[in-house]
């Protein structure tokens, strides 16, 4: 379970940047972290990594600090944690070194799958090459908190496709991913839940279940939350 109790960040002046008053996620939840540029879905992640500088309140996992609860999660970032003077084959070494539960046979599979080399320095891939060994090492850590920031950014649409059906198939049942995207239509049906921020605050926190059964779509939610005028366009025109 993550809890996140009375969590603030505060900029230059005063105003609170960032303000989560109580939010649980229970394990073994797919959620997706929602919102426009800026609504602080990155910082929220990074604030359940230890990552950041908030001032104020509390995060749990399982009750404990996350500090110790390192060997439990994985950040799949744009940003990569891999180091880029090692080959793939180096960083499992690594990798084995820190996370106990370490699955050195699935982040060969995947590896082979997305058809990266692995005795190439990873300074030497592509963007997109560097994204998928961090999805590869995300998803062999054995980790019960998996948490990803934007995986598909710069991703074709076959390799999305291919990344959901991945991480589906990939699970047990016990772990609790949270991930934050822009491409909402493609995540929806694979998600149980959405948390929707809005200037750092949490705007919506709905069970995707609840919205079929409203007749409504995610995407309905988001343009109401944020204000958007689907026929704003047309007054250019009058």
């Amino acid at each position: 379970m993550i809890e996140l109790k009375f969590v603030t960040k505060k900029y230059a002046g005063g105003h609170y940047g960032m303000y989560w008053e109580n939010l649980t996620i229970p394990g073994g939840e797919i959620v997706g972290i929602l919102g426009e540029n800026g609504s602080g879905k990155t910082t929220m992640l990074k604030a359940i990594m230890g990552i950041g500088d908030l001032q104020n309140g509390e995060i749990r996992i399982d009750g404990r600090p996350v500090t110790e609860q390192y060997e439990n999660m994985a950040f799949i970032t744009e940003e990569g944690s891999f180091l880029p003077d090692r080959t793939p084959y180096e960083y499992a070494d690594f990798l084995e070194d820190f996370f106990p539960n370490f699955d050195r046979k699935r982040y060969d599979k995947l590896l082979k799958f997305f058809k990266l080399e692995r005795h190439v320095a990873i300074k030497k891939f592509s963007k997109g090459e560097k994204s998928k060994l961090e999805i590869c090492a995300g998803f062999s850590k054995g980790a019960k908190y998996i948490l990803m920031d934007e995986p598909f950014l710069g991703k074709d649409m076959f390799t999305r496709r291919d990344f959901l059906k991945l991480m589906v198939s990939s699970l047990k049942g016990d772990e609790t991913i949270l991930i934050t995207t822009h491409i909402i239509d493609e995540i929806e049906n694979v998600l149980d839940r959405a948390v929707i921020l809005r200037y750092g605050r949490v705007k919506a926190d709905l069970y995707i279940d609840d919205l079929r059964e409203q007749g409504r779509s995610l995407a309905d939610v988001m343009a109401e939350i944020s204000g958007y005028e689907e026929n704003k366009y047309k007054e250019i025109f009058e």
